[in-house]
């Protein structure tokens, strides 16, 4: 049985949220954000959990991969075309749980964001705002089979894609699949860098 890829529900967000926590647990920028080793599975998964829920279901492009079993090992967050920015409504919906997700470390957060806005191209494009495994995931094809699911919707569209890697070693896997670099940003008060990574449709 191959890799099942599938649009995520509102079932699914706790697993989901859970294996892009187990994911991102070593990230550079959620290290930075949530520098307490033994709080961050559990903050990172309120934040994905929320990010889910009040933004990226609603715009359709959210997708996870399931293990033969049926168990969710990891998922694609996209955005689309004009939609990348939350709405107000949905920012004062995540706001409460972001806080208490991140603590003292919540105008950190912000900065981190406000970083990726300032540098967000403005071109109309599918934006993958999270792309992640689980452990047991791993190795097991699932993150191709998460890129290919969408970036062959973008090649029918001829739409662009864009993204932000976070860490540079995985600056070449992006470029198998056709993402270019275009900038480095450069999180503020000695933070982490990110690289802007741009794909035109084949």
């Amino acid at each position: 049985m191959g890799v099942v890829v599938r649009p995520v529900t509102r079932s699914d967000v706790p697993a989901l949220s859970r294996a892009l926590a187990e994911a991102f647990d070593d990230d550079p920028v959620m290290c930075w954000i949530l520098p307490d080793a033994a709080r961050r599975p559990a903050g990172l998964a309120r934040m994905f959990a929320a990010e889910i829920r009040y933004h990226h279901l609603a715009g359709g492009g959210a997708e996870l991969a399931e293990s033969p079993d049926g168990v969710v090992v990891g998922g694609a967050l996209w955005d689309p075309p004009g939609r990348w920015k939350q709405s107000t409504l949905n920012s004062l919906l995540t706001l409460p749980i972001t806080a208490f997700a991140l603590g003292r470390h919540v105008r950190v957060g912000a900065e981190v964001s406000h970083a990726l806005e300032s540098a967000h191209p403005s071109e109309p494009h599918w934006y993958l705002a999270t792309i992640g495994t689980s452990a047991a995931g791993r190795g097991g094809g699932y993150g191709k089979a998460l890129l290919n699911s969408r970036l062959s919707r973008c090649d029918a569209e001829g739409a662009p894609a864009y993204l932000e890697s976070s860490k540079e070693a995985n600056i070449p896997y992006y470029e198998r699949f056709g993402f270019e670099v275009t900038g480095e940003i450069v999180v503020p008060n000695g933070g982490p860098s990110l690289w802007s990574m741009w794909r035109n449709p084949r």
